[in-house]
């Protein structure tokens, strides 16, 4: 998750260490906070890869700052993972919000639609957080009114989920390939 929300955000453009770690730990450090001891390795991991390359330039006090460029072979890399999630980034939110984040720059709207359509399968498989045996139970079957509580809330956002995955997958699929051009569906108004 980390490696594609760095290939994502330098994807959108080259960005120093610092500010990096901000706009990483703004989309998911909420649930999995960005240290430097995580953050600076896989970036030396990438550059490794050749996914990544660094270049010093003038910082606007006195010391240089170190900027992250994508390379060729980074952008590939990205364009990859979104192509074909494993499936854990499919099933853990927060991979798949990670995911969601960058899937506008894959150019192709039938590949954007093939990613959604896996999502949208492993949302229709009925689930719960509490099962009775096999079947898992309802908000209805809980007297607790926090079981309750989290079933509804999750069954509201699943809801919501699956709608919007079913209208983004119509409209992709009426899409000629690279029409959406990276941008994604309704940006800029």
């Amino acid at each position: 998750m980390l490696e594609l929300a760095i290939l994502g955000f330098l994807r959108d453009q080259p960005l120093h260490g610092y500010e990096l770690r901000k706009r990483v730990a703004a989309l998911t450090g909420h649930v999995r906070p960005v240290a430097d001891g995580t953050l600076y390795p896989a970036i030396k991991r990438m550059a490794a890869a050749g996914w990544v390359t660094r270049k010093d330039e003038p910082g606007a006090a006195a010391a240089p700052r170190r900027v992250l460029y994508l390379t060729e072979d980074g952008r590939q890399e990205l364009e990859r993972r979104l192509r074909e999630p494993a499936e854990l980034d499919l099933s853990d939110e927060n991979r798949w919000f990670t995911l969601l984040a960058f899937l506008r720059h894959l150019d192709d709207p039938c590949a954007q639609a093939a990613v959604l359509r896996r999502r949208l399968a492993f949302l229709e498989e009925p689930t719960s957080f509490f099962y009775d045996g096999e079947r898992p139970m309802a908000a209805e079957e809980f007297a607790d009114p926090f079981r309750q509580g989290l079933l509804v809330i999750a069954h509201a956002t699943s809801q919501a989920e699956l709608a919007w995955l079913r209208d983004t997958i119509a409209e992709l699929e009426r899409r000629p390939a690279r029409q959406t051009g990276g941008r994604g569906l309704h940006e800029g108004g």
